[in-house]
Formats: structure tokens, sequence, C-alpha cells
């Protein structure tokens, strides 16, 4: 069993880093596989509504970040999002990776697990939390938990070691991750309606 797992932090090394190596390290001793695809520093596409990805079957901007998460997706049955805090949300990049991987890529993302890692100086680290998770709440991907919820706290490079709280929270959540991919792989996928889409505005 593989999990992928997403630095969506601007520093390679830093403390959302540490933070989603505490859960690989964890997910490792429950016997899952885990890959870190940082998101790097460069300019990262939003989605532009173009419709592209429901003929293509991918995003018409097939950068290599996208290209790589699109590619490991299928064979993965888990998928850990880590981001810092920014004004009380995720990094803007990250976030327009996963407007275009969850849109395009609905097929390979649907019934596996799902967990995001938020790291914070101080605060606003639980809107930041909350706006991951939507990307899983609206995807019928479960969403795994903690004791807490998936908070580390660091501001300078290794802080977040220093959180003894935080990274046993990781840790929990790991185990709660391993726990849920080896559960869903006994049961059958539940049977879905045709989506009844109802616009506000008609």
């Amino acid at each position: 069993m593989k999990a992928l797992l997403i630095n969506g932090s601007p520093h390679r090394d830093g403390n959302t880093q540490r933070a989603l190596e505490e859960v690989a390290s964890q997910l490792a001793k429950n016997g899952v596989e885990s890959e870190i695809v940082w998101i790097g520093v460069k300019a990262m596409q939003g989605c532009i509504a173009c419709g592209m990805c429901g003929r293509k079957g991918f995003c018409t901007f097939d950068d290599d970040v996208y290209h790589q998460v699109r590619t490991l997706l299928p064979d993965c049955q888990a998928l850990i999002v880590g981001s810092p805090t920014y004004y009380g949300g995720p990094n803007g990049s990250l976030c327009a990776l996963l407007d275009r991987v969850f849109y395009s890529c609905q097929r390979n993302l649907q019934n596996k697990v799902f967990a995001s890692v938020v790291v914070a100086r101080r605060g606003g680290a639980t809107t930041t939390f909350q706006r991951l998770n939507m990307y899983a709440m609206m995807s019928n991907m479960p969403v795994a938990t903690s004791q807490y919820w998936n908070l580390a706290y660091g501001q300078t490079k290794g802080e977040v070691a220093r959180d003894p709280e935080g990274l046993q929270t990781m840790r929990t959540l790991a185990d709660n991750v391993a726990w849920l991919m080896k559960s869903t792989q006994h049961e059958p996928v539940p049977q879905r309606e045709v989506p009844d889409r109802f616009n506000v505005v008609r």
C-alpha cells in the first residue's frame, strides 16, 4: 500500500516537510510506503475553467508538478497534503495545484483516504486545515483524523521538532491513515447516485 504526500511549502526542507516526514516514518511502521512530492518555488498555474480536462482527461496545463502528482495518484490509496499557514490559509501555489488536481483527477481520488497537515507560527492553522479538508469532502474521500487537529507549530527551519504534541499528532494521524487504508480494502466501494446538480440561479 502506498500514500502520496504533497509538501505545499516553498521551503523544501522546512517545517512542513519535517511534519510530513514524521507522518511518513510512522506510515512505514504500519507497512505503508510513501512518497513526498514538493511543489517547488516556480509560479503555479491555477485553473482557468476551460473544461479541457473533461475532454482530454488531464489538465491542459500539464506542468511537471501536476504531471508527477497525476501520474502517482492511480497507484496510491491515500493522499496527504501539507501546507504552511499564510494569512489564515494554505499556500496559494498549493491551492492552485489542488484546484487542478481535484477537478481533473476525480476518478483517481474518490474513496481514497485523505488527510491534511498544517504548520503555523501561531494562528490561522485551523482555517488552513479546514480549507484543505474541503477538497476531500467534495470528492468522496474519507478524511483521517488524529488526537487533535493535524497541526504543528514552528516558524524557523526545524522548530516543529520542538513541538512534541504536534509530532505525536502526526504519528497518531499516520496510524489512523494506515488503519483506514487497510480497512477500506475489505469493503466494496459504495454505489454512487448520479450527481444531481442544482444551480441556485437558473
